[in-house]
C-alpha cells in the first residue's frame, strides 16, 4: 500500500516514517509554498534515510493568509493549524492509499481531531494515520535517541522544511525581522542528519 507522509526533515516526521515503513511503501512529501527553497533540507534527510521523496506545491496565497493571521493574533498557532489542514487536504488528493503526519499526543499545534480525520478519510477515500498520536514527548525522545542523529538549535537557525520557515520569510518581508520576533516565541527545532537502521 502506498502512503504519503507530510515531512519536514525533523525528528517527529522521520520517526513516523520509520514506524510506518514495515506496513506501507512510504513516500516522504514536503509541502511548500514556493516562498523559499527550504524544502531541499527535507529532500536531503529523506535521501539519507532511504525514503522516496516528493514535493507538494501549495498555493502561496494560503501561506500569506496564514502569515496575516499570525501577525493579527500575535502567535503562530492558528496560522500553522490552517496550513497543516490545507496540506493534508492536498496530500489526500494524491494517489495514495493512506496519508500520515508526525503529530504527537502532546502537540499543541498542529493537531487533527477525530472528526477532522474521519472527514478527511470519508471525503477523499484514504486512510489518515498519525503513528505518534499515542506517544508523549519523553517516549518520542527515547526513540529518537536510539534511532536518529539530530541537530538541535534555535528555530531561526535550524535547517528544516516545516511551515514555520516560509511563514517567517513572509512575515519578515512584510514587517521586518522584529515582526517575526513579535509573533514566534523562542523555541528549539530539530533537523535529522542520519538514521540508524535496525540492521546497521
Amino acid at each position: 500500500m502506498e502512503l504519503g507522509l507530510l515531512y519536514s526533515g525533523g525528528k517527529d516526521s522521520t520517526l513516523a516514517a520509520l514506524l510506518l515503513e514495515e506496513f506501507y511503501d512510504v513516500t516522504l512529501v514536503t509541502a511548500h509554498f514556493g516562498i523559499s527553497d527550504d524544502w531541499e533540507h527535507a529532500r536531503e534527510t529523506a535521501d539519507a534515510a532511504g525514503f522516496d521523496f516528493e514535493r507538494l506545491e501549495l498555493d502561496p496565497d494560503v501561506a500569506r493568509e496564514a502569515a496575516a493571521q499570525i501577525r493579527e493574533d500575535g502567535f503562530p498557532r492558528n496560522g500553522i493549524q490552517e496550513l497543516h489542514q490545507h496540506a493534508l487536504e492536498r496530500l489526500a488528493d494524491r494517489e495514495y492509499d493512506a496519508i500520515a503526519d508526525g503529530t504527537r499526543r502532546d502537540d499543541r499545534v498542529p493537531t487533527i481531531s477525530r472528526a477532522q480525520a474521519q472527514s478527511l478519510e470519508d471525503r477523499h477515500g484514504v486512510d489518515y494515520i498519525a503513528p505518534l498520536s499515542g506517544f508523549g514527548r519523553t517516549a518520542v525522545d527515547r526513540l529518537v535517541e536510539a534511532r536518529l542523529e539530530v541537530t538541535v538549535g534555535p528555530s531561526e537557525e535550524i535547517d528544516r522544511a516545516d511551515y514555520e520557515a516560509e511563514l517567517r520569510t513572509i512575515i519578515a518581508d512584510e514587517g521586518g525581522p522584529g515582526a517575526v520576533e513579535d509573533c514566534f516565541p523562542d523555541h528549539t527545532q530539530t533537523y535529522v542528519t542520519g538514521v540508524h537502521r535496525s540492521d546497521d
